[in-house]
Parts: structure tokens; sequence; C-alpha cells
């Protein structure tokens, strides 16, 4: 299936209601999409790794930069540091030049907000696209994200669907996806932001909390995850007190 989903100064603050999509600029050099894949990624896994590949692919991105989180406010604390998580993720990463990690929520001193982040990627790709990438899981909470409608000033949403994921069309993510969503693939390169592409992948069923307890547990996480990263959590003892 064929993915489709303003040109917004990153310090504008959030505003009522939704703004009018700013189209490109037709006699300026065209350039790819960029995408930007945050997580805790604790650890990295395939299932992460297929969905950056499978979007960046099916959108046409120049590639996707891949964010660790470093004090997540939706979930608990991280088990393995900043440190170990990014080491994990240039690990999976390497050698593969679509995906490519990116540590400016490490270097903040405080909790993570993507709307913070993509204000940072909008302020050194003016005149690109840029996609959110996002799991359905993550696109349904997407109202509980701090300043969540600047999302939309900044960035397109792509959201990975799995057969049977159920696209939330009620409350205020409804509202938004009613209005802004898009089966027109061009509109990515044609905008810089504000569409929301919507579609399926084939889901692999993996997690990271799986990962850690079949650690715990004195199991062997081989072939869920990159074998490079297998040999790092093995060498720095990780999640060996999982639960």
């Amino acid at each position: 299936m064929r993915w489709t989903p303003e040109r917004q100064p990153p310090q504008t603050r959030v505003r009522r209601g939704l703004v009018p999509l700013q189209v490109r600029d037709n006699t300026a050099p065209m350039h790819a999409p960029i995408g930007v894949f945050g997580g805790t990624f604790d650890p990295i896994h395939h299932g992460h790794l297929r969905l950056a590949l499978e979007l960046c692919e099916q959108l046409g991105l120049e590639r996707v930069y891949v964010v660790p989180a470093k004090l997540p406010v939706h979930r608990d604390a991280p088990q393995a540091s900043a440190a170990q998580r990014s080491e994990m993720v240039r690990r999976a990463v390497a050698g593969t030049t679509s995906l490519v990690l990116d540590e400016r929520e490490l270097r903040r001193p405080w909790p993570s907000f993507m709307v913070e982040t993509l204000a940072d990627f909008r302020g050194e790709f003016v005149d690109r696209p840029i996609c959110l990438l996002l799991g359905m899981d993550a696109f349904a909470a997407l109202h509980t994200w701090h300043r969540w409608r600047e999302i939309l000033d900044l960035a397109h949403v792509a959201v990975a669907g799995r057969p049977g994921a159920v696209l939330p069309m009620q409350g205020r993510v409804g509202t938004v996806v009613r209005e802004r969503s898009t089966t027109q693939y061009g509109e990515i390169s044609a905008t810089l932001n504000g569409r929301i592409a919507l579609g399926e992948i084939p889901g692999l069923d993996i997690s990271s909390s799986g990962i850690r307890a079949a650690l715990g547990q004195g199991r062997s996480p081989r072939y869920l995850l990159p074998a490079a990263v297998v040999e790092y959590i093995e060498s720095e003892g990780l999640y060996t007190n999982a639960k």
C-alpha cells in the first residue's frame, strides 16, 4: 500500500484550531522529506527498525533520524542508561544509510518532548517536509502529549497501522484525523507539514518489555534484535534483573 499522508517558526506557540497547510515554493530546489522516529529504545529491536525502514521507503524519505528519549514522560524511566541506549541504536543502524542516530534529546537536561525536537528539526530543515513516524498505539494517545496540536504545525505525521488495528475516529485525535488525513502520496513532498498519512505495514510482534523480561529470565533474545545489539547487551550485562 502506498503511503501519503507549514513552514512554521520553531518558537511559535500553540494556537486554537489547525493552521492552514503551507505549500512549498515550487521555485526552490526540491528536497526529499526526512523522517523523525523517537522512542525509549530500551532496547531497540527489529520491530522498531522494520517500521522505520518501511515508512522511509514508502514515503520516499531521504533518511529517518532515530531519536532516543532521555527522560520519557509517558512511561517508567529506562533501565539502560542514555549512553547505553544510544550505543544500541548506533549499532542497530550501522551500515544503513536510511536510518541514522540522532542524540539531541539525550543532550537535554529536561524530559523529552517531541514538539521541542520537531522544532529543532524545523529550524535545521526550514524548506524540507518533516514526517514524524508513529505506531498506531502512540498515535491514538497523541492528545496526551505536551503541546500536541503544535506537532502538525511543524511536521506531517505518518502512522504505521497493523492489519486489524482500529484508527481513532472519535475525540480530539479523531477530529484531527478527519480534517488532516490524506491518501495523496504527493502531499508529503508538496507541503511542509500538517498532513496525517495512514496505512498498514507488516507487524512484528516484538516489544522491548518482552525482551527485557526474557533476559531477566535468562532466555536468549537473539533474532528479536540485531546481533550487534545482542552482543552489546551481553557485554554490558543489561536487563539481567528485568521484571
